[in-house]
């Protein structure tokens, strides 16, 4: 046996006994196989991670059953995501902990453009993987976090009013009847909130300036007791480090309500992250590396200081809590780039509070992965159930590859190899224009 066949045998019986494992979250046996084939699909080498290509790959010399059998598994078939998704974490969370700490959860959303109107949930909104309003689905993930690797540990699309308020589409798709509309921000509080009830490994909640400009977002990480570090637009205002909202005032007279709500006057009002940022010296910024990239090390200016945020807080009868606003200002900008609110511990050191809020890179990494490697933005259905079904396959196929592998470095490669039987001579997927 040479050593490729060797490395192929080993690496098979790796994807065995993780298969095995994580089957025990699809409720019926005979699901296995199905699920053994879509796994084995998605690690393999190629262009499309669809359900056609993958079963001309898997068993090339039986395409048509071996595409109904996947269809049916990933569209139809009644298994719960939920429950595989939290036997991936079983197996995967301790490699990550095996190296350091969770250190962050990590809340985003990813665009998957769309060219039809009919796939559940795809709408003209803003697509993150474009960078401009396209036609796509949007999908809000939480992953766990360390500098070594992440996994993404949920996964939900989000449905705009348009959907939410069409029950032919609905239908059609097969949206759950109990399905609500739920901003992006909501569908991460839940996700968060499930992930704290089933004993996840706590971190840092990261999330860009989407989340981080919510203050119902932050105050809801607050009361939840799980703190945060969030970007933040330049406008958002802030109090000046020994400033605050003025006590409400004295009632006037016996009659009338007793004042409660916080005041302003036009000398003691707040200012936006911008303004404060300029009004510090420069002496308040220190050089930071936070990791090495792939040619340079990652460094930048960063000043950090205690403030209250201010936002709406003249409907409050008590000032905000006291947390960090981190600025970068890099070397030879005329004007800092990047803004984060933190409930992080005052006495957090300036360079962990650093090396925490940009570990956010790593959602970067897991979608690149998931969509380049594993074909997440390339299933072909039409529903509900297919989607999350698709997603989660993708999300375990991850799952295995972060313990085969040891996690991905920034310019890692996979190392993963398995037998392929060749594909037909003749084979062309459909809607092929080739």
């Amino acid at each position: 046996m040479t050593k490729q066949q060797l490395a192929m045998e080993l690496s098979a019986r790796r994807l065995d006994r993780y298969v095995d494992a994580i089957s025990e979250g699809l409720g019926h046996a005979d699901r296995l196989t199905p699920f053994r084939a879509y796994f084995t699909g998605l690690l393999l080498p190629g262009e499309r991670k669809s359900v056609e290509p993958m079963a001309a790959r898997i068993a090339p010399t039986n395409v048509r059953r071996t595409h109904q059998s996947l269809h049916h598994f990933v569209s139809t078939s009644s298994w719960d995501d939920q429950a595989v998704l939290s036997r991936v974490g079983q197996l995967a969370i301790p490699v990550l902990q095996s190296r350091e700490p969770i250190q962050a959860w990590i809340v985003d959303d990813t665009g998957i453009p769309k060219k039809g109107k009919h796939s559940v949930g795809v709408a003209h909104q803003y697509c993150g993987q474009l960078g401009k309003q396209a036609n796509c689905q949007v999908a809000v993930s939480l992953s766990i976090a360390n500098a070594f690797a992440s996994l993404p540990i949920a996964f939900r699309l989000y449905l705009s009013h348009e959907w939410i308020d069409d029950a032919q589409k609905r239908t059609a798709c097969g949206v759950p009847a109990e399905t609500a509309f739920a901003t992006k921000q909501h569908i991460s509080l839940e996700q968060i909130r499930r992930a704290l009830a089933a004993g996840i490994p706590p971190g840092v909640v990261l999330a860009d300036a989407a989340y981080g400009n919510d203050t119902a977002f932050r105050d809801e990480l607050t009361s939840l007791k799980v703190p945060y570090a969030v970007n933040i637009q330049e406008t958002t205002t802030i109090w000046r480090p020994n400033e605050a909202p003025l006590a409400p005032p004295p009632r006037q007279g016996k009659r009338g309500k007793v004042p409660i709500r916080l005041q302003r006057t036009d000398a003691q009002r707040p200012i936006s992250a911008h303004a404060f940022a300029h009004e510090l010296s420069q002496s308040a910024f220190a050089e930071i590396t936070w990791r090495e990239g792939t040619k340079t090390p990652l460094r930048s200016r960063f000043a950090a200081v205690r403030i209250r945020p201010a936002h709406r807080d003249t409907l409050r009868s008590v000032p905000r809590d006291h947390e960090w606003l981190l600025i970068e200002w890099p070397v030879g900008e005329k004007t800092p780039t990047k803004y984060w609110l933190s409930t992080m511990d005052e006495s957090t050191p300036l360079q962990t509070l650093v090396h925490t809020a940009k570990l956010r890179w790593r959602i970067e990494r897991d979608y690149q992965e998931l969509k380049q490697e594993l074909g997440l933005g390339q299933y072909e259905g039409r529903g509900w159930r297919g989607f999350h079904h698709h997603a989660t396959l993708c999300i375990a196929a991850y799952g295995f590859l972060l313990i085969e592998q040891g996690g991905f470095s920034p310019s890692g490669t996979r190392r993963l190899q398995l037998a392929q039987p060749p594909l037909p001579t003749d084979f062309k997927p459909r809607g092929s224009t080739k």
